[in-house]
């Protein structure tokens, strides 16, 4: 019985968790190792991602796409140490515990080579341009030691964003293949809005936002594409 054939179009949806990393939290003041360092440079918690996008295969071996996907809020923790005084070594160590969420608007433009089908199972491997919506929000800046501390504003901002794929197409129907599939992404970066003090009297000389340096992340996720 011969297989039906379907156009070359499809529409595609995933979920999946992501796994992300950055270079570090920059700020004023952040730049002299002598008087400021981490106890914990910090990190952000795995997270939830959702994405639906519409493609179009172009033979046995070439596809391209583009896809739009939410990434939820993730919480960041940090923590470093300073001298109150500005000079270092002697002894007047103080900390600043700090706590964010981000999330992310992702879309990009994707294209993909699959690698040949072997019993029903079809290996890629692809990347994708476009752009990223990086939103760093209820960021805290607690200081226990001198009972001090800040916090600043949400704040969103567009960047360049790049990924490079991977994965496995299993198809189920003449129209519906399985994608189990990795990406590795660089998101750009994000920033707070000025930070303030917790105290409204005791105003910060360079009021500045904080900025989470090269956003990256490793994903993995499942999603259905289906032919039409």
């Amino acid at each position: 019985m011969e297989v039906q054939q379907f156009g070359g179009w499809y529409l595609r949806g995933d979920i999946g968790m992501s796994n992300q990393q950055f270079d570090g939290l920059d700020y004023v003041g952040f730049a002299d190792p002598a008087v400021h360092g981490w106890h914990d440079e910090g990190d952000f918690d795995a997270g939830i991602t959702g994405q639906i996008g519409v493609g179009y295969q172009f033979n046995d071996w070439f596809r391209a796409d583009v896809t739009g996907q939410y990434r939820g809020k993730t919480e960041f923790s940090a923590l470093d140490f300073y001298d109150t005084d500005g000079i270092p070594d002697n002894g007047d160590e103080a900390t600043n515990e700090y706590h964010a969420k981000k999330s992310e608007w992702l879309f990009l433009a994707n294209a993909y080579t699959d690698l040949g089908t072997y019993a029903g199972l079809t290996p890629y491997v692809g990347a994708g341009i476009g752009a990223s919506r990086n939103t760093i929000s209820n960021f805290t800046d607690n200081n226990a030691i001198t009972g001090g501390g800040g916090f600043a504003g949400s704040d969103s901002q567009w960047e360049f964003a790049w990924a490079l794929h991977a994965g496995v197409g299993i198809k189920a129907t003449d129209r519906m293949t399985i994608d189990l599939g990795y990406s590795y992404l660089d998101l750009g970066d994000g920033q707070t809005a000025n930070a303030s003090n917790f105290i409204p009297s005791q105003t910060r000389p360079n009021p500045e936002p904080f900025k989470f340096k090269d956003i990256t992340s490793h994903d993995f996720k499942v999603g259905v594409r289906y032919a039409f």
